[in-house]
């Protein structure tokens, strides 16, 4: 059975085929992506999404500051190359499903797990501050708190989201759009859930784990 082709996807599809028409051959720059998702009748963050999707294929090249610039269309493209997720519906997903982890993290905390997330942070400051991406501090702090639950299901859905992001769809545009500042904000919004976990307190918790990542998709998709 074939697999549906995604949003980004037939936004992609969509972009390749003005490129094939001729409206922007080899070497030409596309227009700017407010005017572009105009255009196409989409939203910045599905046609950012499908832009990340044509780079990879090599159909274009993105120039930051510069622009966004035809390279080939007519490059056979794998029908059935699975690049991952949409980064938008995945960072959403976890939102739903992480701020509900948390609501029962808030009234399993025990001393042990309070210090094990405290000591993750320091760790994860200390990544920041020396120019390092603290991919597995940010790992650990989720999966720490989905696992304080003491439900499996629900820890191996959180660890099978959070992975995800290494798809090749995600880890481009991680590549792209993640800073020392953008982890700087991530850390803040880490403290604010550990916060609310000390204080055992779910509503605040379940707010803090969704601000952070609803914040981390406008991060991924509006720089």
């Amino acid at each position: 059975m074939t697999e549906a082709r995604r949003l980004y996807q037939q936004i992609a599809d969509q972009v390749r085929q003005l490129m094939l028409n001729g409206q922007y051959p080899p070497g030409s720059r596309l227009p700017a992506e407010r005017d572009l998702a105009q255009q196409l009748g989409v939203s910045r963050p599905s046609l950012r999404e499908a832009l990340i999707a044509l780079e990879i294929d090599g159909t274009i090249e993105i120039r930051m500051g510069s622009g966004i610039y035809a390279l080939n269309a007519a490059k056979p493209v794998a029908p059935n190359r699975s690049l991952g997720e949409s980064p938008t519906e995945l960072m959403q997903a976890r939102a739903v499903i992480e701020s509900a982890v948390a609501i029962q993290a808030a009234a399993a905390m025990t001393p042990e797990t309070l210090a094990a997330l405290r000591d993750i942070l320091t760790l994860m400051q200390t990544e920041i501050a020396e120019g390092r991406k603290p991919l597995e501090q940010d790992r650990q702090f989720h999966l720490s708190i989905a696992e304080s639950v003491g439900n499996t299901v629900l820890y191996e859905i959180v660890a099978s989201l959070f992975d995800e992001r290494h798809s090749p769809m995600s880890d481009h545009m991680r590549g792209l759009f993640e800073t020392p500042e953008t982890w700087q904000f991530a850390l803040s919004e880490h403290e604010a859930i550990l916060a609310a976990l000390e204080a055992r307190n779910p509503l605040a918790a379940q707010a803090a784990m969704h601000a952070h990542l609803t914040a981390s998709g406008r991060r991924w998709v509006e720089n």
